[in-house]
């Protein structure tokens, strides 16, 4: 004689699952907190090729070459005459633009110290331009 067995149903328990996945929303909300990093707050502009059609010479240039030196318009300047040399062109004309070009390996130090000092002359219109825009324009890249 056979004797029947009662089958137990087969269940997930779901209640411990749900736990787990709360704390894993819970962990990652936190963690999220922090990795947000600050750093410059500026805006970059949208592709408008009426911007690129802006004259090239009615700009300042300033290079920043991979040892740190600076060249403004052509001529090397220290970073302390950099407010002396833009300050008077902005007064003649506030929307004038500056263009600001790095070598490949420069130091982004260097490109911080420079913003810094075009931030305290009032600088509103600064362009780093593009490799497209670099050749557009007849400039060569820095190395």
């Amino acid at each position: 004689m056979k004797i029947r067995r009662r089958e137990i149903p087969v269940e997930i328990p779901t209640a411990s699952m749900a736990d787990v996945a709360f704390l894993l929303i819970i962990f990652f909300l936190v963690a999220s907190f922090y990795s947000v990093t600050r750093g410059i707050q500026f805006s970059l502009p949208k592709h408008d090729e009426a911007a690129l059609t802006s004259e090239p010479e009615a700009a300042v240039l300033i290079e920043i070459a991979s040892d740190r030196s600076l060249t403004v318009d052509s001529r090397p300047m220290a970073l302390a005459d950099l407010q002396g040399y833009i300050g008077p062109k902005l007064q003649r004309n506030p929307t004038k633009s500056v263009i600001l070009q790095t070598a490949l390996d420069a130091p982004y130090q260097a490109m911080t110290d420079v913003f810094d000092e075009l931030r305290q002359v009032g600088v509103r219109n600064l362009v780093i331009p593009t490799s497209t825009e670099l050749e557009m324009y007849g400039l060569r890249q820095l190395k």
